[in-house]
């Protein structure tokens, strides 16, 4: 569990003013000193991500961040990168100084941001240590919760109730909805499933990239066969192989040549389409491709990448993708790219959002992104199904889902 992926783990953020103790719990509950720990306010100064094992939970990211009443212009920035975690949180945890109380202001409007984005929470009241007389009372009357979240008295320093927050965060954490299937949910047992992987320079040397990596582990789970070539592989491979495979996948950077080399009767995605659909990203991403073909002089396109690399020559967020709107548009555009957990609050400056697959973010944050955009009115779609649309092939492509079936040529 130590080889999971950030995007898969639940995701534990501490939230709440400055000097009520988050970083101290946050070291409580994990028995590490992830956190610098002082009296000094203001001591966390940007959110910090920690991937760990947490029993009973298992695989999880652990999120620190800055106080939510930081002041000053820095402070503000640090309050909106406390805010952006909150994006990627699946459990939150809003840590109150119990021996101060609520501060109605900065605690009540977490809680309404909590609400607005629903992400689960807890209420946990830190340094009852320092509370004298009947902590119950004290605290039942200081702080009435109208909202129903759980509640829980802790103590950092002497390590009072940690493991039963841990078991109230775990109790949230649970998985509502059904676990969603990259591709198993398409194959049977035995079927084989063609995966066209170019070699990516930038990938580690000796490693696949994730996406591919988390397909393959898809179709064996699915007790199904994966058969991993080159692009220039595929035609051969396909003649020789002896037996139709259910599915063909592929970088979407070769869809011209993997299209061309694939017959019409065998089903073809990528992975990158595949993310769109794991992510719930699949019909708003070829709604929005539509909209390369009403881009006009001057527009502004985003390029977003959910991860951070090295970037070469000719990377394909910052140089293949613009190159090939502007080739199919013929319009003077303009693009901004970000990167990693940077995401615009304001996106109605852009006419186009191209979003990568997204396999480093988990899904409450793609539904953030997706759903950003939907509320501003601005079309989003994804590297692959863009590329597709650009190909002329994205009713094939998408074909292979059941959704879309009617989709085929």
């Amino acid at each position: 569990m130590n080889e999971t992926t950030s995007s898969l783990r639940v995701h534990i953020g501490f939230f709440g003013r400055r000097n009520v103790g988050k970083s101290s719990l946050v070291n409580a509950v994990t028995g590490q000193e992830l956190a610098i720990v002082s009296d000094v306010k203001g001591t966390t100064t940007d959110p910090v991500y920690k991937a760990m094992e947490l029993l009973p939970l298992g695989p999880v990211v652990i999120i620190d961040t800055p106080g939510i009443d930081d002041e000053g212009a820095l402070g503000e920035l640090r309050v909106l990168k406390a805010k952006q975690a909150l994006n990627k949180t699946d459990v939150a945890v809003l840590v109150i100084d119990a021996s101060v109380g609520t501060e109605e202001q900065a605690d009540q409007e977490l809680i309404r941001i909590f609400q607005e984005k629903q992400v689960p929470f807890i209420i946990a009241y830190n340094k009852i240590d320092r509370v004298a007389g009947s902590i119950p009372d004290v605290l039942d009357t200081v702080t009435p919760d109208p909202y129903a979240a759980p509640r829980i008295r802790v103590s950092a320093k002497n390590k009072t109730n940690i493991d039963m927050l841990k078991e109230r965060i775990a109790a949230l954490a649970k998985t509502e909805e059904p676990k969603l299937r990259l591709v198993g949910d398409l194959i049977d047992p035995s079927d084989f499933v063609v995966l066209v992987v170019p070699i990516d320079k930038a990938a580690p040397k000796g490693r696949l990239i994730l996406p591919q990596q988390q397909t393959i582990r898809d179709i064996l789970e699915a007790d199904g066969t994966a058969i991993v070539v080159k692009e220039y592989e595929l035609r051969d491979t396909l003649r020789f192989l002896g037996k139709k495979p259910r599915l063909v996948i592929t970088d979407s950077q070769v869809f011209a040549k993997v299209s061309a080399d694939t017959p019409p009767d065998i089903p073809l995605t990528s992975f990158s389409i595949l993310f769109a659909r794991y992510n719930g990203l699949l019909t708003a991403a070829v709604e929005g491709a539509q909209a390369l073909d009403a881009l006009e002089d001057g527009d502004r396109i985003l390029i977003s990448e959910g991860c951070t690399h090295h970037r070469q020559c000719d990377d394909i967020g910052t140089v293949k993708l613009p190159r090939w709107i502007r080739n199919y548009a013929g319009k003077r555009l303009e693009f901004a790219f970000t990167s990693g957990g940077d995401f615009p609050f304001d996106l109605s400056s852009y006419a186009l959002i191209v979003h990568c697959g997204g396999c480093m973010l988990n899904n409450r944050e793609m539904r953030y992104r997706r759903q950003c955009a939907a509320d501003q009115s601005v079309p989003i779609t994804n590297y692959g199904v863009l590329i597709a649309h650009i190909q002329g092939i994205l009713p094939r492509c998408i074909a292979a889902f059941p959704a879309f079936r009617d989709s085929a040529p």
